[in-house]
């Protein structure tokens, strides 16, 4: 697929959404739809820097509208879909589960319902090159222990309202490839982080919360382990699997970076140190504080990204170091970007505490 193709992007005002959407207008010479409902964590101010674009264009619109994704589809023509369209939060997903199943579950019923339909009025090659993508997360696979990794062929086992909701997504989304032959890729990303951010994630809420001279909130003794992807290299991954990937198949994105989240936490004080030190001379460090633990919070995760090497060509390109460094200053360079959002949709406040 090397030329120019039409791409409906559900989700785009969101955060890996926003950088797709960034990357595909900046980098390639792809047309783009970003259809998103501009939920809490949905962001218009993510695109200004390609929003004036003639290849661009935006429809607020919610995923579970049947009639709504079925007009955008076929006004659009796409020749890929890409779902990225979710509820992504474990702690608010403990909190309340409803808003999960009905986004990931219904959600990418509905749309998969819709493409589904407008897939079938396609000719030969415009049907044989159609893709439908969909963007999930390592969370469906459960906890590792100390060894091992994520693999295609590991089994599921979600364990949170979170988890279990795109695990059920990627599952309607293989069963429409087995029953109907909508050719379908699905990918599995571990943990994202860099610029636009939402402020509820762990990095740059101890980046802002670090600025701000407040407490870090590290759960339990911060030795849970997430292997981190840098955003802009997990977007380069997704075009290259939707631009090149084989139907049917699944791919895992990692950024062969595992970490703590307390090594992750120090890594922050540490580079804030070196690039905007504390005015009394101590280190951020000193705010580190640990809280009780999220309820069936996973020891470990890890992804062996080894097919996507090997068959499209990809790896990262940016060391968690270097990631870290360029989200620190991103965020220390654009704090009329978040400050609003600590004022309106989210205040730094800690959730997945309820019960359902």
């Amino acid at each position: 697929m090397s030329k120019s193709l039409r791409i409906l992007v559900t989700g785009g005002a969101g955060f890996i959404g926003s950088a797709l959407v960034r990357h595909l207008i900046g980098e390639t010479d792809h047309q783009v739809l970003n259809v998103d409902a501009l939920t809490y964590a949905g962001n218009l101010a993510s695109l200004a820097p390609i929003a004036d674009s003639n290849r661009y264009s935006f429809v607020r619109a919610n995923i579970c509208d049947a009639p709504e994704m079925k007009r955008l589809v076929e006004e659009f023509r796409p020749n890929v879909v890409t779902h990225l369209a979710a509820e992504s939060h474990v702690d608010r997903s403990i909190d309340g589960p409803a808003d999960f199943i009905q986004t990931n579950l219904v959600g990418t019923f509905t749309l998969l319902s819709a493409v589904l339909d407008y897939w079938r009025t396609l000719k030969d090659a415009d049907a044989e090159t159609f893709r439908f993508h969909h963007i999930s997360t390592d969370e469906v696979f459960g906890a590792l222990g100390d060894h091992g990794h994520f693999t295609e062929e590991t089994a599921y086992d979600p364990r949170s309202p979170y988890s279990a909701s795109k695990a059920g997504s990627d599952h309607l989304v293989r069963a429409w490839h087995h029953t109907y032959g909508l050719p379908v890729l699905v990918t599995n990303c571990s943990n994202n982080y860099g610029p636009y951010h939402f402020p509820e994630k762990l990095i740059p809420l101890m980046i802002i919360k670090s600025l701000d001279g407040e407490k870090l909130p590290v759960y339990g003794a911060g030795q849970n382990v997430r292997d981190w992807l840098y955003v802009d290299d997990h977007v380069r991954a997704l075009t290259a699997v939707f631009e090149r990937g084989i139907p049917g198949h699944s791919y895992m994105i990692g950024g062969n970076s595992e970490r703590t989240n307390l090594t992750v936490v120090q890594t922050i004080c540490d580079t804030l140190d070196q690039i905007r030190p504390r005015s009394d001379g101590k280190s951020y460090r000193e705010q580190i504080s640990f809280v009780a633990d999220r309820p069936g919070h996973d020891f470990r995760y890890a992804i062996d990204a080894s097919k996507l090497r090997r068959e499209l060509g990809w790896q990262p390109r940016e060391s968690f170091e270097s990631g870290i460094a360029n989200t620190i200053r991103w965020y220390l360079d654009n704090e009329r970007w978040w400050r609003p959002i600590l004022s309106g949709a989210y205040s730094g406040e800690r959730l997945g505490l309820k019960s359902a």
